[in-house]
């Protein structure tokens, strides 16, 4: 028995309604695939991601997303997303989830 069954008992005279989740964000799709790399920068181990021909804003908001589900510190720097650590499996298969295609370069 969830929450809301519980309230229906409690108040059984009330109309409860479902609430409609508006989408999260409407990044630009893109025909051409996003390249995700990795690279040292400075002894230290990052993933890299490029090639999105959108608007830098929407971009920022990719980025923002993709730090908070990892759980790891990144940056948006010169139309590329920078995050820390080696994660491409992972970021490629949420990107696809948001309907990216994605393409692995290098090793």
């Amino acid at each position: 028995m969830d929450l809301s069954d519980q309230l229906k008992n409690l108040f059984p005279e009330h109309d409860f309604k479902e609430e409609e989740q508006p989408e999260k964000s409407n990044l630009w799709l893109q025909d051409q695939p996003l390249e995700c790399k990795f690279e040292k920068r400075k002894g230290k181990i990052n993933t890299v991601i490029d090639g999105y021909t959108g608007a830098s804003k929407d971009f920022k908001i990719l980025a923002k997303e993709l730090k908070t589900q990892l759980g790891v510190g990144g940056s948006f720097k010169n139309d590329q997303i920078i995050i820390q650590g080696d994660y491409r499996d992972r970021i490629m298969e949420m990107l696809k989830e948001k309907g990216f295609k994605v393409k692995r370069v290098g090793g």
